[in-house]
C-alpha cells in the first residue's frame, strides 16, 4: 500500500504521524511510505531522517494526497484539505467527528474510509491511540492552568502550592479517566488541594487507594459540582464519552458563582467541551474571559510538545497503521478494535455513537461489508 503523511496545517500543530521507526516497519511490510517535506520538522525530526529510513519525500501537499491509498496523519483534515480526499481512500487520524459535522459530511459525500484514533476501543474498554495524548493534555492541563492563574494572564494570582502560612489553590478534575488520572498526579505533585470527580465509584476508590488523604474524591453530581466549582481555582474539564459529545457539566450560570479569575481548562473541547461558554482556541491565542472566568481550550493540546507527543502517538498507533496497509478495510475483520475505529465507510456513518452526536444516519459495519 501506498501511506502518505501529510505536514498537518493546523495552527501550532507541530506532530507528525510516524518516525523514522515506522518509516523502516512499514519499507519491511512491503509498503511505499510518501512524506511531505518540513512534515517532521516540528517534532525534531529532519527530513533526512526520513529519506534514511526509506521514505519518498514529496513537496506538494497536494500530491502526496493523490498519490497515496491510505492518509495517516495526527489531526482531523481542514476544510482546504477537503477536495484532496477521493472514494474508497483510507483516512486514519484523530477526527473527533461529534464536534465536526461539516467534516462528517465531507467523509460521506468522498466516500471515504475514516478510521479515528479515539474510537479504537478494545473490549475492556480500553482506548489505545487516545491514551498517550490524554497523559500529555492530562499533565499540561494544571502547568497550563497554574500558568494562567496569574493576575498577568487575569487568573486569581494565586500559586497552586501555596506557600508556608498561606493556603495553596483548590484544583477540582471534572472526571477521573486517563486525563483525570494525570491531571491528579502532577496537581499533587505541585502540592495543590485535590478534588476528583466522577460518576463511576470504582474509579473513584482508585483515587483513594491511591493517594489516600492527599486527595478528596466525590460523586459527579450537579449538587456536587455546583459546590466543588465555588470554591475552585482551577477547574480541569477531563469528561470523555468515546465518540459523543462530552456532557455539558459547566453551565454558564455556574460561572457566576465562581471566584473571579478562576481558570477552566477544558480538555474536553476537542468533542464539543464540558462547560457551556467554551470555544476552540489556538496555542498563540489559548484563552478567553467569560464573566470573569479565565477559559483556556487549546483542541491539541499535545501539540504544545511535538517532540513528547510525537514519540508517544507513533508508538501505539503504528501497529494498527500496519494492519490497515497490509489488509486495507478487512483488517477490521480480525481486530474489532479497528471495527470500532471506522467512522465512516462508503458513503455512511458506520459509528452509532458518532452517528447520533451529529445528527446522521448510521449504516454499522459487519463483515459482510468489508
Amino acid at each position: 500500500m501506498r501511506i502518505g503523511v501529510p505536514k498537518e496545517i493546523k495552527r501550532f500543530e507541530h506532530r507528525i504521524a510516524i518516525t523514522p521507526d515506522g518509516v523502516r516497519a512499514m519499507k519491511a511490510a512491503g509498503h511505499t511510505v510518501y512524506i511531505e517535506k518540513g512534515a517532521g520538522i516540528g517534532a525534531d525530526i529532519p527530513d533526512e531522517a526520513f529519506s534514511r529510513a526509506g521514505a519518498t519525500l514529496l513537496d506538494s501537499h497536494a500530491e502526496l494526497f493523490a498519490l497515496s491509498d491510505m492518509v495517516f496523519k495526527v489531526k482531523e483534515p481542514l476544510p482546504e484539505e477537503f477536495e484532496l480526499f477521493r472514494e474508497g481512500q483510507i483516512l486514519f487520524a484523530y477526527l473527533h467527528l461529534a464536534a465536526d459535522k461539516r467534516l462528517a459530511c465531507m467523509l460521506v459525500e468522498k466516500g471515504v474510509t475514516a478510521v479515528g484514533f479515539e474510537t479504537v476501543q478494545l473490549p475492556d474498554g480500553h482506548l489505545p491511540l487516545l491514551e498517550p495524548m490524554s497523559e500529555v493534555a492530562g499533565r499540561l492541563a494544571v502547568q497550563e492552568g497554574a500558568k494562567y492563574l496569574e493576575k498577568t494572564y487575569g487568573g486569581r494570582g494565586v500559586l497552586l502550592s501555596g506557600i508556608p502560612g498561606v493556603a495553596r489553590a483548590q484544583v477540582v478534575i471534572l472526571g477521573g479517566g486517563t486525563v483525570g488520572r494525570n491531571a491528579a498526579k502532577i496537581a499533587v505533585g505541585m502540592g495543590a488541594r485535590v478534588t476528583v470527580m466522577d460518576v463511576r465509584k470504582s474509579i473513584l476508590q482508585h483515587f483513594d487507594d491511591l493517594y489516600g488523604v492527599k486527595i478528596e474524591t466525590l460523586a459527579s453530581t450537579p449538587e456536587n459540582i455546583e459546590r466543588c466549582l465555588a470554591g475552585a481555582d482551577l477547574v480541569i474539564g477531563a469528561v470523555l464519552i468515546p465518540g459523543a459529545s462530552a456532557p455539558r457539566l459547566i453551565s454558564r450560570a455556574h460561572l457566576k458563582g465562581m471566584r473571579k479569575g478562576a481558570v477552566i481548562v477544558d480538555v474536553a473541547v476537542d468533542q464539543g467541551g464540558c462547560c457551556e461558554t467554551t470555544h476552540p482556541t489556538y496555542h498563540d491565542d489559548p484563552i478567553f474571559l467569560v464573566d470573569g472566568i479565565v477559559h483556556y481550550c487549546v483542541a491539541n493540546m499535545p501539540g504544545a510538545v511535538p517532540v513528547t507527543s510525537t514519540w508517544g502517538l507513533a508508538q501505539v498507533t503504528l501497529p494498527y497503521a500496519l494492519a490497515l496497509a497490509e489488509k486495507g478495510i478487512k483488517a477490521a475483520v480480525d481486530d474489532r478494535a479497528i471495527l470500532s475505529g471506522v467512522n465512516a465507510h462508503r458513503g455512511h456513518i458506520t459509528h452509532a455513537t458518532v452517528a447520533r452526536s451529529i445528527g446522521l444516519p448510521c449504516k454499522e459495519l459487519a463483515a459482510t461489508d468489508l
